[in-house]
């Protein structure tokens, strides 16, 4: 290796650019050659097309028609018939006009210190959980910003159906009256209504409560998905997205959220003790729209979702598991096999997801890999696909610094296309399904997303599931004038110290 001697003197090293080649600028040929292969033959059939239109004799042409009107009739008919039938059956496009999340009030943030003082004022936890806890926090991910429900602030705390009732009502109700605030839609506009909400599922519903609030229609379509996860918030977007190809000129409204109040734990079993320090307070609310007319004013449209779930594998099934400790207090327990099933369920859905989005180039070297994997030696190292190559930006589910952690070394990202998940974790803590908005949110206020750039977001939720969602943006996007990021995005991205 050849160096060379900088102004004061000492040595550096000059690029490898035989290496560069190779690994960079021969990949980015054969990418930019097998895009644009397409896009050549259809110039080449074009050509054709033209060179032997212009040897017809139109007149012969003329004749022939003339005398064979059965024929041309026939014909007519069939392409008229395929014409109808394909604007008849074709998927309606799905827009989102807008989102709202809600931010709650200063007065129900909880910093570090606050949080560690009302736990040891409780006198439910020993002093081995409240170390546990101290560290979980240290090395969560979280700032001092978070905000958990009022019955939690209290000593002790006074958790009660109640209560719970009350914070579903500040979440839901709270970033519906922004969503309808913003988008200037009525009420009685809505069509479908979809509400997720994992842990807290009263009667009546969750979405018998928007719908009683707002004064809803009767003949709206209302669905209350429970028990669900982090991930229901795809879940229930794809719901609407089935609801908008059966009912015409329709807005759908999707509410996503999590309750915290009923679902602390006070026990001392450790794998129980994680939520209590990474889950908080939030919830959003998204309108879409099948309407053509939306288009020009919504922010994205929806370009694919795909669910894989994998509950069939008992480890997957139990390794996020609602259920009672020795003492009989209820919580969540997480399994450590957690990351290695999330890590199964994501490559089952990337592996579903990829031939949907990935350019022509990533596909071939991913198949050509695969091939040479089962023929030739099946130590060949797996070619993993470029996923920049296919989307902008990306939403990962901030469900903790170990979940963002791994998804950005195995989908080999850059720290930028992760800082969304990171600093929403920091700011406002695991929102649960509400997540991956308040992450779109944080890119929008932020200024970077354009016309015609594609966002991703992923989630993982109980049972296993792994679910995505591709948008792609109608327009160079501006924050929401309810951002929750609005008055404090100056600020971020901070620098997170383990």
């Amino acid at each position: 290796m050849k160096t060379t001697n900088t102004s004061d003197g000492r040595p550096s090293r000059l690029p490898d650019f035989q290496q560069s080649v190779r690994l960079k600028y021969v990949k980015l040929g054969y990418h930019y050659l097998t895009t644009h292969f397409f896009t050549l033959c259809l110039l080449a059939f074009l050509a054709f097309t033209f060179i032997q239109l212009s040897q017809i004799n139109f007149q012969g042409l003329y004749l022939h028609l003339k005398y064979n009107l059965v024929t041309l009739m026939v014909f007519s008919g069939a392409v008229v018939f395929g014409l109808t039938l394909y604007f008849m059956t074709r998927p309606r496009a799905v827009y989102l006009v807008d989102y709202a999340c809600y931010r709650p009030p200063d007065h129900l943030r909880v910093d570090f210190h606050k949080f560690m003082h009302h736990s040891r004022l409780t006198g439910d936890f020993d002093d081995s959980s409240l170390e546990f806890q101290r560290k979980i926090l240290e090395r969560s991910g979280l700032g001092e910003e978070t905000y958990l429900p009022e019955p939690l602030h209290q000593i002790p705390p006074q958790p009660s159906m109640a209560k719970a009732r009350e914070e579903a009502e500040q979440v839901m109700f709270g970033a519906l009256d922004n969503l309808f605030k913003a988008t200037g839609v009525k009420p009685k506009d809505i069509g479908v209504l979809v509400v997720n909400c994992s842990l807290f599922n009263p009667t009546p519903s969750l979405s018998a409560m928007i719908i009683n609030k707002y004064k809803l229609r009767g003949n709206i379509k209302s669905f209350n998905l429970g028990g669900m996860g982090c991930s229901a918030g795809v879940i229930a977007i794809d719901l609407a997205k089935d609801m908008l190809q059966l009912h015409r000129n329709t807005y759908a409204v999707v509410v996503s959220t999590e309750n915290i109040t009923e679902n602390w734990y006070f026990g001392n079993k450790k794998s129980m003790l994680i939520p209590n320090c990474l889950f908080r307070m939030g919830g959003s609310a998204v309108l879409l729209s099948n309407r053509a007319s939306d288009k020009r004013r919504s922010k994205y449209k929806m370009m694919h979702v795909v669910r894989t779930h994998i509950g069939s594998q008992d480890t997957a099934f139990r390794c996020v598991y609602q259920e009672q400790d020795e003492r009989g207090k209820t919580g969540v327990s997480l399994s450590k096999d957690l990351m290695a099933i999330a890590g199964n369920a994501l490559k089952t859905n990337i592996t579903t997801l990829g031939p949907l989005v990935l350019p022509v180039s990533e596909q071939l070297l991913f198949f050509v890999t695969l091939v040479a994997r089962k023929l030739i030696n099946p130590k060949i190292k797996p070619y993993i696909p470029d996923f920049k190559l296919a989307f902008d930006h990306f939403c990962i589910h901030a469900g903790g610094r170990a979940v963002i952690d791994e998804l950005e070394k195995n989908l080999r990202l850059e720290p930028i296309q992760v800082e969304a998940s990171r600093m929403t974790l920091h700011r406002f803590g695991n929102t649960s399904s509400s997540s991956i908005w308040y992450e779109l949110a944080y890119i929008e206020a932020k200024g970077r997303i354009r016309k015609g750039q594609r966002v991703w977001q992923i989630a993982f939720g109980s049972g296993f599931k792994c679910n995505s969602a591709v948008w792609q943006a109608l327009r160079n996007v501006k924050p929401s004038a309810n951002s929750p990021w609005l008055d404090c995005i100056d600020r971020y991205p901070v620098k997170i110290m383990y």
